[in-house]
Order: structure tokens, then C-alpha cells, then sequence
């Protein structure tokens, strides 16, 4: 699958990435829900190309465990 069509699979909207807030406000989608202690839920969000990295990471998990690999479904698995 190519580059653009996994970021197809998820919403995007302007946020701060949480691998490089440095960055500002950039398009960013939500890949995870944390809840902090007291302070109720908060968003996980990743710009485009640390989207694809993490997309990288999950295939690669799965073709070692022989597992099977469907993009988009990156907060299912920080949840």
C-alpha cells in the first residue's frame, strides 16, 4: 500500500504532534487516548510521517510474528 493511501485511512486535523511538538500545530491524526491521573482523557496525535513510521513498525511486527497487518488501525492498538 502506498504511502498516501494509509494516511487516507485516518482523520486529519491540526494538532500537535506528540513526537515533535517543536513543530506547532500541524496536520495530525489521532492514534491513541491516554488517561492521566485527575485529568480525564486526552489524545494521542501523530504527524504524517510518524503516522507511516508507526504503520513501518506494526508491519514489520506482524511479517516477523506472522501475523497478519491491516493499516489504519493504529489507536486500536494504543488503546
Amino acid at each position: 500500500m502506498e504511502r498516501q493511501q494509509i494516511l487516507d485511512l485516518y482523520r486529519w486535523s491540526e494538532g500537535v504532534c506528540f513526537r515533535h511538538p517543536g513543530k506547532g500545530e500541524v496536520p495530525t491524526a489521532v492514534v491513541g487516548v491516554v488517561h492521566p491521573c485527575g485529568d480525564g482523557e486526552k489524545e494521542v496525535r501523530a504527524c504524517a510521517d510518524c503516522v507511516i513510521t508507526m504503520e513501518d513498525i506494526r508491519r514489520e511486527e506482524a511479517a516477523r510474528s506472522g501475523g497478519e497487518y491491516e493499516p489504519g488501525h493504529l489507536g486500536d492498538v494504543l488503546r
